[in-house]
Order: structure tokens, then C-alpha cells, then sequence
């Protein structure tokens, strides 16, 4: 059985795929989402095997939806659009398909034809260019909302059993659920411990304890450890 989520902000489009999806017995949706905020705080918590996608949405559009989504989490994506030349962008971000709105009944079974032979034999593409941009923006979850927290006001993020969370000074305190590989691999933040990263635009300055450790003191007065393995390379992004 598929798990499908669909994400699109047009009520009447969600409609048309869910009834020409209730044919297909070996599919189950499992979420639809009217935006991607909320698609994507689904995602990493439903873990749908494929998620039918439109391009154009307000506020945040299909592409940069995905940036956000970590990659552990992606599931498998077929874009929707009712404009055919975001076919090369679609496929330049390496997705399994695109569909053209209205829907065409016998393209959608192609696709899904195309999707179980290939989910049986394990060759559904990954989407590796889609993690070359880096990421501007933090989804940060909230009550009953996604905040995105921009990458320049972050001071640090930290992990724990608890959760990642991420320490801003203007906004505060947030959780999400992006790990710090991610968050290293595609934002200016850099590691500075196993289990923190830091902006090295919000230091104030490095402290020296007895037990020849150290720690970093950002701009909100909060200490941030520094372990060994790391602290080479945080004297030489700073230039010390």
C-alpha cells in the first residue's frame, strides 16, 4: 500500500486527484495539505511514500518547499502544474514526475504504473541537486504553526534527546526537526561541537576554562561548548 500526501492550495485540484486516486486500490492518502507549511511539518511526521506536489503556491512555492525538507524525511515526488515550462525545472530537480493540470486520466496511470514497477524493483531516483542550495530560511515548529527563521539571526542550534533546538536572539527559542548534519551541510552555520553549531557572526568572544576546554559566548550572553575536534577549525574560519 502507498501512503500519498497531497499538497496544493487549490481546493477544487485536491478534489480532482483524490477522486481519480480512489480507483487505485494498492494507494492510501494519508494527508492533504493546503500549503507547505503545513505539508512539511506532515512529512517528517506522517512519512508518506509519495507526495503529489504543485509548483505554484503562495508564500513558499513546490522548489523551495523541498529545500526544507531534511533529507532523511523525502519522500518520493511527483510535481503538479497547470504551466508545462516548469517541466525542465521539475526535472532538473531530479523528481520522479510531473503532471499537467487538469490531470489527465491515462497520464496519471502511466505514472503510477511507471511508480510501483519501479518502487518494486527500488529505483525511484534520490534528488541530490536539490540539497546544492543552500537553505535561507529554518522551518522551526511552533504552536499549531511552521515559523521560518532566518539563517542570519540564528545564534546556535543544539541537540539533545529532547530535540534540535534553535536559539535566536530576536525570536527566541524554537525546536526543528532538520539535523544538525543537515543544517551544517546547507547553511553558513559550522560545528563547533558533536552536538552544537554556531554563527560565527554572533560571537562575542572565546572563553578559556581550567580544564583547558572551551567555550564560545554568543551575543545573548549564552555559553556554547567547544570541543577539541573542532576548535582548529573554528580559529581558522575567524582567522586566529
Amino acid at each position: 500500500m502507498l501512503k500519498i500526501m497531497i499538497v496544493d492550495d487549490e481546493p477544487l485540484a485536491i478534489e480532482n486527484l483524490r477522486c481519480l486516486l480512489a480507483h487505485y486500490q494498492h494507494i492510501n492518502i494519508i494527508a492533504e495539505c493546503p500549503n507547505a507549511i503545513e505539508a512539511i511539518r506532515l512529512i517528517h511526521h506522517l512519512r508518506p511514500d509519495v507526495v503529489f506536489l504543485d509548483i505554484q503556491m503562495p508564500r513558499i512555492n513546490g522548489f523551495e518547499m523541498l529545500s526544507m525538507i531534511d533529507p532523511d524525511s523525502l519522500p518520493t515526488i511527483i510535481f503538479l502544474t497547470a504551466y508545462d515550462h516548469y517541466a525542465i525545472k521539475a526535472f532538473e530537480e531530479q523528481a520522479f514526475d510531473y503532471l499537467l493540470k487538469p490531470i489527465d486520466p491515462q497520464r496519471l496511470d502511466k505514472t503510477l504504473q511507471r511508480l510501483q514497477r519501479d518502487l518494486t524493483h527500488q529505483e525511484i531516483p534520490s534528488l541530490p541537486m536539490l540539497y546544492e542550495h543552500p537553505l535561507q530560511y529554518i522551518p522551526c515548529l511552533g504552536h499549531s504553526r511552521i515559523y521560518l527563521l532566518n539563517v542570519d539571526h540564528v545564534l546556535y542550534v543544539s541537540s539533545s534527546v529532547q530535540g534540535n533546538r534553535v536559539m535566536s536572539q530576536e525570536e527566541g527559542e524554537y525546536s526543528t526537526e532538520l539535523t544538525l548534519r543537515t543544517l551544517e551541510e546547507r547553511t553558513s552555520l559550522i560545528r563547533c561541537h558533536r552536538q552544537y553549531l554556531i554563527n560565527i557572526t554572533k560571537l562575542k568572544e572565546i572563553r578559556f576554562n581550567m580544564n583547558h576546554q572551551a567555550d564560545v559566548i554568543v551575543t545573548n550572553g549564552d555559553a556554547v561548548p567547544i570541543s577539541r575536534r573542532y576548535f582548529k577549525v573554528l580559529k581558522e574560519r575567524l582567522s586566529l
